[in-house]
């Protein structure tokens, strides 16, 4: 089963990547693009089956690991 973690700087926390890619982005002539963000997704492949299990067990490694709990917020979503 694939479980996939979505980890983002929280709101507030200065996200210095975003600003430099929204000023790429405008510089390139993109001028629509307003406040971006920048994050990073985690794919990990489990070996379980219960779908429910499985989210508590990607919840567990973001919490532990994959993301800073003071600035970053995280989602787990499942593939069945």
């Amino acid at each position: 089963m694939k479980a996939v973690v979505t980890v983002m700087l929280k709101a507030g926390v200065l996200d210095p990547q975003g600003k430099a890619i929204g000023h790429a982005l405008n510089n390139l002539g993109f001028a629509q693009v307003g406040e971006v963000r920048a994050g990073k997704i985690i794919e990990l492949e489990l070996a379980e089956t219960d779908p429910a299990a499985a989210k508590a067990a990607a919840e567990e490694m973001a919490k532990k690991l994959l993301a800073n709990m003071v600035i970053e917020s995280f989602k787990v979503e499942i593939a069945v």
